[in-house]
């Protein structure tokens, strides 16, 4: 039985919330995640917190959890200096960079242009080589909203560029969450077809009555590294469809199983872990 690799999104999931979630609830979520048997975690960022004050317990967070001991608990860094307090963090694994193909979407997401992004993403392979596992996320991998040029090809440059700086993990990411899901298997089967699919993921956004037909697609192109958060909370602030959401983990893990791929995470305490996600976001976002 072939194994997936879900990455659980909490970090994705809280941090457009305009209440802040107390420090000692987060980390009581994350726990019952990982004795659920949640193996992959992406559960805060490193940035400032005059722009995401939701993340602002990052280092309170991860130090009152258990060691991750083989298990993976990634960090979101946007800047040199977001680096440089994920390397000084305990139990942290890896850190993940939003690398967009869209230069409009790179200047608001990260305050830099993609060209400008690029010397920061060969300064942090050399900054954690030997330390922490490092994950781009390649968003607007699928397209943009705002007319900036996009196509396949560009899609395999960059993952050939980042490739050559020694970025073994890249997440393509379907940000607005408006790729349907043919070129989002065009898109994935092109990238696994020059690369192979080993150290490709997608990290997809999606409406309920889209979710498994994406989660086909990337199936159908022969990955094995998804993403999603516990009620479908969160997805990008800036795509203005409240429809539009994470990949509800109860939903996609399931249907998984049922394909015969194995998740290692206990089925039956998916339905409760679902509604305590939506309680959380009912009280604070």
């Amino acid at each position: 039985m072939a194994t997936v690799r879900w990455v659980e999104c909490p970090r994705d999931a809280w941090q457009g919330f305009s209440r802040f979630i107390p420090t000692e609830e987060k980390v009581a979520f994350l726990k019952r995640l990982l004795e659920a048997g949640f193996r992959h975690l992406d559960l805060t960022s490193f940035v400032s917190p005059k722009w995401v004050p939701q993340m602002a317990d990052a280092e309170a967070v991860l130090k009152a959890l258990p060691p991750p001991e083989g298990r993976t608990y990634l960090a979101i860094v946007a800047n040199e200096k977001g680096l440089e307090r994920a390397l000084e963090v305990p139990h942290l694994t890896h850190v993940g960079y939003p690398l967009s193909l869209s230069d409009t979407f790179q200047r608001k997401n990260t305050g830099r242009s993609l060209e400008e992004s690029w010397p920061l993403v060969a300064g942090m392979v050399r900054a954690v080589e030997g330390r922490l596992g490092l994950v781009v996320y390649l968003s607007m991998a699928f397209g943009n909203p705002y007319g900036d040029p996009w196509g396949v090809e560009g899609v395999l440059e960059a993952i050939a560029r980042l490739r050559e700086l020694g970025v073994k993990e890249i997440a393509l990411a379907d940000t607005y969450g408006v790729a349907e899901a043919g070129r989002i298997r065009e898109v994935l089967e092109a990238a696994a077809g020059r690369f192979g699919p080993e150290g490709l993921g997608a990290h997809l956004h999606a409406r309920p009555q889209g979710v498994l037909e994406k989660v086909e697609a990337v199936l159908g192109a022969g990955l094995t590294w998804l993403e999603g958060a516990l009620a479908g909370v969160g997805g990008c602030p800036f795509a203005g469809d409240e429809l539009v959401g994470n990949l509800p983990t109860e939903v996609v893990l399931p249907h998984l199983e049922g394909r015969g791929f194995r998740t290692g995470v206990d089925l039956a305490q998916l339905p409760l872990l679902a509604e305590e996600a939506a309680g959380l976001k009912a009280l604070y976002a």
